[in-house]
């Protein structure tokens, strides 16, 4: 490419000449003319409309052209005329409009400038258009206000035309002083880019109308000595001041605007990599290699010595040579491919299909490049057929575009933390920044990679395979994928796109990375699976309402908080048949019991895989699968632990199953269990609240509770166990709290918990038939269980609520000085009213009159091996450890066995028992629990009456 016409050099110190300055201005009005004519040639025909019209537009303020607001808005563009065919395509707009000229009324527009890609290679239909609209310094406050209104109106009736239409309002005053707001869109690209955007805007924009900038007519090497050059022009009139707008100079990039600028490109190429990659780039160039100039001042000079050929000025061309030279100099050939297919994708044009559509001149200049390039046809084919592209394809692709701009983060980021306070972004954005491109990009465990951002249109399949690894002769549970097998048997050469531990995982990775769509033709090959065709189109249903595709991208303000799930969908028994072993032998249902979690006569859980597939509130999509141990109870402290970070915003649970096997049945039965766990441990949207959980499935028992913020379970074998479990002491009070389904067969222990309340000591008790029950909730919801032969009320409650009053009585008197009320004492009967089980409540009977005169008295003695032992008292008669040793029960026995005059066998009851504070050998107890105190007592009873019968 080689310069068309004769170079121009402007000496400020020598002398400068008017007429040298007009050939100037006119070769840069010669080169933008070109790039408008390249512009139109390929812009579509409603955006040749919008930006034919919208110089009059901001000239007249008329009521018959779009964007009208009302009389008062500023008007008239400094030395425009609309010509012929732009009052034509007016008068087509609105027949009533007559172009009337308003002489020398002081114009209040300076300049209307095109921003962007039009008019370069980069250039392509979707674009949208960026408009400059620069008033003049002074206009007032309603005034501007007024434009930034029509402004929006405007851009409301291109919409309406299907044209994406941004203008923005600021004076060339403001630029200079750092106050536009030029380019601060949708997500806020946080402080200012002024010399970056003002590099950009010299080299690429288009002049529509007004002043042109002054800044074509100082040369690059005076840019430093921009304000004595334009003082030197203005002051000895070689120009007219009000011909010529002027932005400021472009001397250098101040390195404290580089990182928020590059961090706001990797925003946007997160989603859109092909010109972020390149900016990126450019950014690091510029960050690393001073020496050359920048790239406005580059096509500046060019213009200068004369070069006016489009081709050689423009801006994509400009920019590619530019680090081309840069990462040859570094040696840097992978990325320099990089850039290069950037480049190629981000111009649109499939070189090697004929009859595409594209500017004669763009199709030209990008065939010129790939050349020097050295690109065969095949490579241009490659990259032209990227709509046939598969998933294997597109991955290496992507590696190497998460790999720029994960690079391109890290170098930014180093860049900011070096700057400190001078770093044009802050800390928080950066961190927004980096959580995009986590959530976006980063590999962790669970995680559903997403292969395709932006890089193709679509990856969805004709026809998809999944065959159980059992089709291939091996062992295990893993999946793999296949494309268009005509012949299950063609399995065994041809290559698999994707390889899965279960059937789940890999259909949802094929459903958000598209390969799945309303056409796909699906092939099972189960094995030794349960799977079928229909069961994989119910999960895709479902996964259609539980992840609308395209998933949008998480909003700046999510990104800014800590992550949280926002919905998790549990898919239940994917390709397993939870009754396979019933129906072999014909055994459906042997009892009726119909819990899904203790299904039968046979108590089976039902529940035998899980796949949890989450989204969280940074659109990250994760699949966790549950198949071994306690699956349904693993998935359920996985969820609490979620909710617990939280607990103000509760997930939405969505639960699924195969319509095989009671599978709605056990889909419902589970989507409760979740339903009541959440709502009991996070009621009022706080938590997580102190209780302990009861679920009873498989023949055992679950006690579900949190330690601080941290989910835990009890597995449980028997009924003797979650009892022993219940009575274990706490550190405050944990009502126990059944599930809707659990403890059918124990109805009195579920009324006892159901009834328990903190702040008392509870005494539930019923008699029936001989037998006594009594159960005692202590004051921090330890539940305590005693059952005995016994005939009367009294026998059955007066020597227990003796033991507890002697108990509540020394507890008052140790806390005298505390004003905080000591937990009193409450009886409850347990009956049974309408088919129903209750607790109704009952006055304290008392402990007298007494069973027997004997008070039996035990005090805990802790021994040099941390060994808890009693010295006993009954009446006045002291039995000791250090006297009796091992005998010391069976001497106390046969005491009493000496006090009774009835050889009658009938039990003792301890009227009172006291505990060392340092009960537990880690731990001192000022306030020792009632639980304790009856744990200790019931131990002592049961060995006394062992040797008393």
């Amino acid at each position: 490419m080689t310069a068309h016409a004769k170079p121009i050099v402007l000496d400020f110190e020598d002398g400068i000449d008017r007429k040298t300055l007009q050939c100037l201005r006119d070769r840069f009005l010669k080169v933008n003319r070109q790039r408008w004519q390249r512009a139109c040639s390929a812009l579509t025909y409603r955006q040749k409309i919008v930006l034919e019209l919208l110089p009059l537009v901001f000239h007249r303020n008329h009521p018959a052209l779009p964007g009208y607001l009302d009389g008062n808005c500023p008007e008239g563009v400094n030395g425009y005329t609309p010509d012929a065919g732009v009052l034509d395509a007016a008068r087509r707009y609105a027949r009533s409009f007559h172009y009337r000229d308003k002489g020398s009324r002081k114009p209040d527009l300076d300049s209307l400038f095109l921003m962007g890609s039009p008019g370069t290679l980069g250039h392509s239909v979707t674009s949208d258009l960026d408009v400059w609209l620069c008033h003049r310094e002074g206009l007032s406050t309603q005034g501007v206000q007024s434009l930034e209104r029509k402004a929006e109106k405007l851009s409301e009736w291109a919409a309406s035309l299907g044209v994406e239409l941004h203008v923005f309002v600021f004076s060339a005053a403001d630029w200079r002083a750092g106050r536009q707001k030029v380019a601060l869109v949708g997500e806020n690209c946080g402080s200012a880019q002024h010399f970056l955007l003002l590099d950009e805007f010299y080299r690429a924009s288009i002049h529509l109308a007004g002043q042109c900038p002054l800044w074509w007519l100082i040369p690059a090497e005076s840019e430093r000595d921009y304000d004595r050059c334009r003082r030197q022009l203005v002051e000895c009139r070689f120009i007219k001041a009000d011909d010529y707008i002027d932005f400021g100079p472009v001397p250098g990039i101040p390195p404290q605007e580089l990182p928020g600028a590059g961090l706001w490109q990797l925003y946007k190429g997160i989603d859109a990599p092909w010109k972020a990659i390149l900016k990126l780039l450019l950014i690091e160039c510029y960050a690393t290699d001073q020496d050359r100039p920048l790239l406005s001042a580059s096509f500046k000079q060019a213009v200068h010595r004369g070069e006016v050929c489009p081709d050689a000025l423009d801006p994509y061309v400009l920019l590619y040579q530019r680090l081309e030279q840069w990462l040859l100099a570094g040696k840097a050939v992978d990325r320099l491919g990089l850039v290069r297919r950037s480049l190629y994708l981000k111009a649109g044009l499939p070189l090697t299909r004929a009859g595409m559509a594209g500017a004669p001149w763009r199709v030209d200049l990008l065939r010129c490049l790939v050349t020097t390039w050295g690109w065969t046809e095949s490579d241009l084919a490659l990259l032209d057929d990227r709509q046939r592209w598969r998933a294997e394809e597109v991955s290496a692709l992507r590696r190497s575009v998460v790999a720029e701009l994960t690079h391109s983060y890290r170098f930014l980021s180093a860049m900011a933390r070096n700057q400190g306070a001078l770093a044009s972004i802050s800390a928080s954005d950066i961190n927004v920044l980096g959580r995009k491109l986590y959530a976006t990009f980063q590999r962790k465990a669970g995680k559903v990679e997403l292969i395709n951002p932006g890089l193709v249109a679509s990856l969805a399949e004709e026809n998809l395979s999944f065959h159980h690894q059992s089709e291939q002769g091996s062992s295990g549970e893993g999946w793999l994928l296949y494309r268009d097998l005509e012949d299950p048997s063609d399995a065994f050469w041809q290559a698999v796109i994707r390889r899965a531990g279960n059937l789940a995982e890999l259909l949802v990775w094929c459903y958000c990375n598209g390969l799945l769509s309303r056409s796909t033709r699906l092939n099972v090959r189960a094995g030794q699976s349960a799977a079928s065709v229909g069961e994989l189109k119910e999960i895709l249903d479902v996964l259609a309402g539980f992840l609308p595709q395209p998933m949008p991208a998480a909003s700046r303000r999510a990104l800014s908080r800590p992550v949280r799930p926002l919905r998790n969908l549990l898919l239940l028994n994917v390709a397993v048949d939870p009754q396979a072993h019933l129906t072999d032998r014909g055994l459906h249902k042997l009892s009726n019991r119909n819990d899904s979690l203790g299904f039968s006569g046979a108590r089976d859980n039902l529940v035998l895989t899980i796949d949890q597939v989450t989204l969280n509130s940074w659109h990250e999509v994760s699949l966790q699968h549950y198949a071994a141990g306690d699956t349904l109870i693993q998935c359920l402290k996985n969820v609490l632990a979620q909710v617990a970070v939280n607990p103000e915003a509760l997930p939405e649970i969505r639960v699924a199953a195969s319509s095989r096997g009671h599978g709605q049945a056990i889909a419902r039965r589970v989507n409760e269990l979740f339903s009541d766990v959440l709502r009991q441990f996070f009621a009022g949207g706080s938590g997580p609240h102190p209780l302990r959980y009861i679920i009873e499935m498989d023949q055992r028992y679950f006690l579900l509770q949190f330690r601080g913020r941290e989910p835990g379970f009890l597995a449980l074998e028997s009924r003797a166990a979650l009892m022993n479990a219940l009575s274990q002491p706490q550190d405050r009070f944990l009502p126990v709290v059944p599930d809707r389904y659990s403890l059918q067969d124990a109805p009195l222990l579920k009324v006892v918990c159901e009834a328990s309340e903190a702040g008392n000591i509870q005494v539930f008790w019923q008699l029936q038939g001989g037998l006594g029950q009594l159960w005692v909730v202590d004051e921090f919801g330890s539940l305590w269980h005693r059952q005995m032969r016994v005939q009367q009320r009294r026998h059955l409650l007066s020597p227990l609520l003796r033991f507890l009053e002697n108990v509540v009585e020394r507890r008052q008197l140790r806390q005298a000085d505390n004003l905080d009320p000591v937990a009193g004492i409450r009886c409850y009967e347990v009956v049974r009213r309408d088919g129903r089980w209750q607790a109704e409540a009952r006055a304290e009977p008392g402990a007298s009159p007494r069973i027997s005169g004997l008070e039996v008295h035990a005090v805990g003695v802790q021994q040099g091996d941390s060994t808890l032992r009693f010295d006993l008292y009954c009446n006045d008669q002291e039995f000791t450890v250090q006297e009796y040793g091992d005998r010391l029960i069976p001497a106390v026995a046969h005491y009493i066995r000496s006090l009774r005059e009835s050889r009658e066998p009938y039990p003792v009851y301890l009227t009172d028992l006291h505990l060392p504070h340092d009960l537990d050998a880690h731990l001192y107890q000022r306030d020792i629990q009632t639980s304790q105190y009856l744990f200790y007592r019931g131990r002592l009873e049961d060995a006394l009456n062992r040797h008393l019968a």
